[in-house]
This record gives C-alpha cells, structure tokens and sequence, in this order.
C-alpha cells in the first residue's frame, strides 16, 4: 500500500475542490487528497461562463431553486434546504471572493474572472494540507474489509472513505458500473439546434424573444433566440435542449421546431394586428420595417417567406398573404438537423441512478463510506449557475456526512 488516506476524493474539478476544502474545514485532522487524472486541475471551472465563471444564480428558495434541474428537481429539494445560493455567497465571501448579480440573475465573482475561483480553492487546499495529485487516472476501486482501495496509473492508494466527483466520466462509470451501481446512459444537455433554412440563413447575430415548441411533443420554452451561423442557440433554445435532452437523443436530434416570434401572441391574436397594421400604414412598403419588438432584418425575411414582394404595400396585401405572414410570425416551422456543442460547456443527462443515493448525506445505498457530488450523478440544470450550484451543495452535504 504506497498512500494512506482518510479521504479520498477522485476528480479535480469544482465538486471535489469544494467537497475536500468543506472536509477539512470541519476536521482539520483528517488527511485528505485530490486524484486528478489530467496535468491541470479545475479546467471546467476555468472556462466556465465565458471564461468569467458564473458561480450560482440569485435564485434563494430552495422550492423554486429546484425547478431549475430537469433532472434531479425532487431529490435536491431536502439538499437545497441545507446549503443554498444563499450559503454559496456567504462561504465564498468568507473565503475572500465576493460576487455580483447580473440582471439575468447569473452570479459572477466581482473579478469576472474564473482565476478568482480557481485561486480561492488551490490556495485553500495548500492552507488546508490537502493533497493535489494530478495525472492519477483511476484504474480500479474496489471494497477491502474496512478500508477502499483506489488504484491508478501509477500508485495504489487506500482510504476509509471515497468520494466519487469525477463529473460525465464513462470510465468512472464503468467502474461503479460493476460494483453495482445503476448508470442512467449519458446523453446531451444544454446544446443548440443545427438548421439550415433561407429565412435565417444571412441572420447570424440577430436574436428576438420567442416561445419555440418541439412539434407534436409537451416540449416548449421561452426566452432569448438567437440565430447563428448554424443554426439556432440562446437561453430559450439551451433551456428547451436540456429538458427535452432524452426525447430528442431518442430522435437522432432530427424534429421540427416551431417558432413563435411573437412570444405569447396566438394567430388570430397576430392576424387582428396585422389588419390594423394593413389600415393604418396602407401606403408604407410591408417589408420595410417591423412592427413588432424585433429585428428589421429578421421582419423582411418572414415577410418575403410570406409571398410578399418587397415592393408591396399595406393595402395590397391580399388574406392569403395576411394568413401567411401570421402563421410565419407565430408558427414557423423549421426542420432541425442534428446538435452543435454550447460554447465548451458540456453537459450530460445520465449518470448514477438517483435512486442509489442517500440525499441526507449524498452516500451510496449500496456501499458504506462511498460518497458522490456534482455531475456524476443523474442531476443536471439549464444554463446559469445551477450545475455549479449542485455541485457545491453536494459538496458541502457529503463533508457534513463525514465528519
């Protein structure tokens, strides 16, 4: 037995830094350590909100909280009553960084600077003694008579208790996989829809409030759209992406997307308005400029995918061509082809069956002192600090189980 550990934590990202430092902190006497597998670690956290690491949501209520988790919302309701957003702010400004909301509700430290975060654990872990030991990649874990043993590529280590932070890691699954774990299969979350089609094609960059739906599902949602070189992202498409993460994996990422541009407005809503709008601007090219609160350039292109020549006025619109305009305004369909990766955050649905969990103390039901947080387990959120905020919560529970 080369390494003798109290704890031993298994991935160097956000959940294991916090999870470790939250131990220690509790009891300075036990002798904890990090494996990471890579040379660095924290490297999701690093690039995490652009870069500025966006830390929690202002969002204090547990039972609202939770609805943010398309996975996970009634099990982290009791977690959520343990350490909230509230309590991330108030840990992280005890430990020196301060943080801020945004308009959107994100929190960012103040620095809008992920190294701020990155600092604040490793220095912690330094004043705390815990162990940082990089390029361990985890061959094998598995139960002596009282103790764990967890072998990599270069050492074997034993621990009384083993806590599993290791985020969407198949291998690490496999590993649980065989001491007889549940893994829910990991597929996609939080990703943006390829879609090529005339009425966005020379759009990139122009975003509008809108409700999308995925056609003949419960699937919808609302929020910021906007249009890219590939298709179609933002808060309101991510958001739709990661509750309907199992559907559309089951679909191969190929359904129709319907487009209400208008928001909440219905057809006969938009059709009324477009009949007062044919009266009073009789004269005025249609094309010319939108109406509604949104992009000109986004106005012409449902106009022309309306039959409407650019040309033609107001008072020459004919009903069809109202009708037309109205469905494209609040119906428009469009055929999507396939996924494209948001920004380099990726995030998976899958993981640890959350039935195998013990959410008093985030421990396995299967095995004495193993111990999960963060993205391992079938818990995942939308984009805006929740993934980050389940990650610190699990932390914090699977320290107070331990000490």
């Amino acid at each position: 037995m080369n390494s003798k550990y109290d704890i031993i934590i298994v991935g160097g990202g956000a959940a294991g830094f916090f999870t470790a430092i939250n131990i220690v902190e509790k009891n300075p006497k036990l002798k904890v350590a990090i494996l990471e597998r890579g040379k660095e670690v924290l490297t999701k956290v690093r690039i995490s909100g652009g870069g500025r690491c966006n830390v929690t949501h202002a969002c204090f209520v547990p039972n609202d909280l939770v609805k943010f988790y398309p996975r996970g919302e009634k099990e982290l309701r009791g977690p959520f009553h343990q350490f909230c957003s509230g309590d991330t702010i108030e840990w992280f400004e005890k430990n020196g960084v301060e943080l801020k909301i945004e308009d959107d509700g994100r929190m960012f430290p103040v620095s809008d600077s992920s190294q701020t975060i990155i600092d604040c654990f490793t220095n912690a872990t330094k004043k705390l003694g815990i162990d940082v030991l990089t390029n361990q990649s985890v061959q094998s874990i598995f139960k002596a008579e009282d103790y764990w043993k967890v072998e990599t590529n270069s050492e074997t280590f034993a621990c009384q208790k083993l806590v599993m932070t290791t985020g969407s890691n198949p291998k690490i699954w496999d590993m649980l996989s065989e001491i007889g774990h549940s893994i829910i299969e990991a597929v996609p979350s939080l990703f943006t829809f390829n879609i090529k089609d005339n009425r966005i094609k020379d759009l990139m960059g122009l975003s509008a409030f809108a409700s999308v739906k995925v056609k003949n599902t419960k699937l919808e949602s609302s929020g910021p759209l906007l249009i890219t070189h590939w298709g179609m992202s933002g808060p309101g498409i991510l958001r739709l992406s990661a509750w309907g993460a199992r559907l559309l994996a089951d679909r191969n990422y190929q359904f129709v997307l319907e487009v209400n541009w208008l928001n909440d407005l219905t057809f006969e809503e938009t059709l009324e308005k477009l009949k007062e709008l044919k009266l009073e601007h009789s004269k005025k090219a249609v094309s010319k400029k939108s109406p509604f609160d949104f992009p000109n350039r986004l106005w012409e292109s449902l106009v022309l995918a309306s039959e409407i020549s650019e040309e033609t006025k107001w008072a020459d619109l004919s009903k069809n061509q109202l009708h037309n305009l109205a469905n494209q305004l609040t119906n428009g369909q469009f055929q999507v082809n396939g996924k494209s990766t948001f920004k380099e955050e990726f995030v998976t649905a899958g993981g640890i069956d959350l039935k195998e969990i013990n959410f008093k103390t985030m421990e396995s039901k299967l095995h004495e002192n193993l111990f999960f947080a963060g993205e391992i387990v079938n818990i995942d959120a939308i984009t805006g600090g929740f993934n980050f905020q389940n990650a610190w919560t699990g932390g914090f529970i699977v320290a107070e189980a331990i000490n």
